[in-house]
């Protein structure tokens, strides 16, 4: 059945017209959570690179603006309620394509019903059958590609095939158009000491390292060497509660203290990040810091699919494949499982290179 239904959707697909000339504007649609947002951001410098007037909208979420703000490869920051009731338009004229990185059917059915002329979706949503008429065959769930690779894919309707590795793609994620960090963040910085930003929580999306691992860890840093801050949300300073006790002065606790907008330079000012796979790691890794990624070796959240990209990116996960905790990701074993020793071996390697480049 469902073979003759993409046989229809096909062929009616396939009848369509066809627009020969390369858009002079696009909108880019991802509209989820903070590090999806990051690993589509090159996309937007593909596209500048080989079309360098295209003007480039995204759509995101006021929760992902400092982000999608940051990228120089991106002029025009629109936010997914205005889209979804008003028209937009991108520096004056009006959409002439739109790439749904991350497939939601309000979402492109409302880029039909302003009549977008370019409409990039994927064959795996039937919705997208009905409203795009540009479909990539493209699956995610079944794919061994990162989640930046599978992101690239859908720039093949404007000839761009190229199967990108993750250094080449490291090369194009750039969040350096920055705002300035607030005076009094900048004054908690030491300079003569590593930055370290701990960042414990994930909002529960990931499988997280426990507190008891990162105040081991903490202990284990030497204080002269070390700067640590404990960074995380307003609502998850309760949960690191314990944590600060354990520890002390040893760290500076930043949780709730600053907007993404402010988190986002802060981080640029420090030196390196530890976190699960969450969107502070994937901000760290590309704004060309030492991110430290503790991820489980469980698809399809392992790091081959979710690690952060960047030029400086170490990866901690058990060398097998394990599904113990699919039902309750509460209690991971293999994420326990990465020692506090072997994060703190590592972070004095980056230490020793950090003393060895100071004047």
């Amino acid at each position: 059945m469902r073979d003759i239904f993409y046989k229809i959707m096909s062929a009616a697909y396939y009848s369509q017209p066809i627009f020969m000339r390369i858009p002079s504007n696009i909108i880019i649609s991802r509209t989820d959570s903070l590090g999806d947002v990051v690993l589509t951001l090159p996309v937007a410098a593909v596209l500048k690179q080989h079309f360098p007037n295209m003007i480039i909208g995204f759509i995101g979420t006021a929760y992902t603006q400092a982000i999608i703000e940051s990228c120089p490869h991106i002029d025009v920051f629109i936010d997914k309620d205005d889209f979804l009731t008003h028209p937009v338009t991108l520096m004056g004229e009006k959409p002439q394509c739109l790439m749904h990185i991350l497939p939601r059917a309000n979402m492109a059915k409302r880029a039909k019903e302003l009549q977008i002329p370019w409409r990039i979706g994927t064959t795996n949503r039937w919705f997208h059958w009905l409203n795009c008429n540009k479909l990539v065959k493209l699956s995610r769930n079944r794919s061994s590609l990162h989640e930046a690779q599978l992101n690239l894919k859908l720039l093949k309707p404007f000839g761009i095939n190229h199967d990108f590795s993750l250094p080449e793609i490291a090369e194009l994620v750039d969040m350096s158009r920055l705002p300035a960090l607030p005076v009094q963040f900048a004054g908690l910085l030491a300079p003569d000491k590593f930055k370290l930003i701990l960042h414990p929580k994930s909002r529960g999306s990931a499988r997280e390292w426990d507190l008891s691992h990162y105040v081991s860890l903490i202990k284990l840093l030497d204080c002269d060497k070390f700067q640590i801050f404990i960074s995380g949300t307003a609502s998850e300073q309760a949960d690191l509660q314990p944590l600060l006790a354990a520890v002390g002065e040893r760290v500076t606790d930043i949780s709730g203290l600053m907007t993404l907008a402010e988190f986002i330079p802060f981080v640029a000012a420090c030196d390196g990040l530890v976190a699960c796979s969450t969107g502070p790691l994937h901000i760290a890794a590309a704004l060309q810091k030492h991110a430290l990624g503790i991820y489980p070796p469980m698809r399809p959240i392992h790091p081959g699919r979710w690690q952060p990209i960047g030029k400086h990116v170490q990866i901690f996960s058990l060398d097998k494949t394990c599904n113990e905790c699919r039902k309750d990701k509460t209690v991971c074993p293999c994420t326990q499982a990465i020692q506090p020793i072997t994060l703190k071996t590592a972070l004095d390697a980056l230490y020793a290179d950090f003393s060895r480049s100071k004047p």
